[in-house]
Order: C-alpha cells, then structure tokens, then sequence
C-alpha cells in the first residue's frame, strides 16, 4: 500500500509544479495526506468536535 499511496502523493507533486497557487497550495496537502496514509499513519478526516456552548448563558431574572 506504500507504493500505491506514494505513486499518488508524486502525481499530486507533479500536478502542482504545473498548477496556480490556489491549486498547487491545495494538491501540495493532499500529497502530504497520502505520504501519511502511505506510513500507515492515521490522519483524521473529520474535525474533532467543538465543546458546545452552555444552554444557559446569564442565571437569575433579567430584562427581557
């Protein structure tokens, strides 16, 4: 699998020294994230989840 995720980690490298630097910045990344699955390295897909705010944020009465 090695192999594999690194043969696409060069391709994205060989697109991006053609590519706009919107696009280079964005295959330059994916590159790095196949070099991590290549190593058998386990890169998140998801964001962690974010700590939700308090249902409550003021306590007591207040002005409406």
């Amino acid at each position: 699998m090695e192999e594999l995720y690194g043969g696409f980690a060069q391709r994205a490298r060989d697109l991006a020294d053609k590519a706009d630097p919107f696009t280079k910045r964005r295959l330059l990344e994916l590159a790095k994230q196949y070099d991590l699955k290549g190593r058998g390295s386990s890169y998140p897909r998801t964001p962690a989840p974010r700590a939700t705010p308090p249902t409550v944020l003021f306590s007591g009465a207040g002005e409406a």
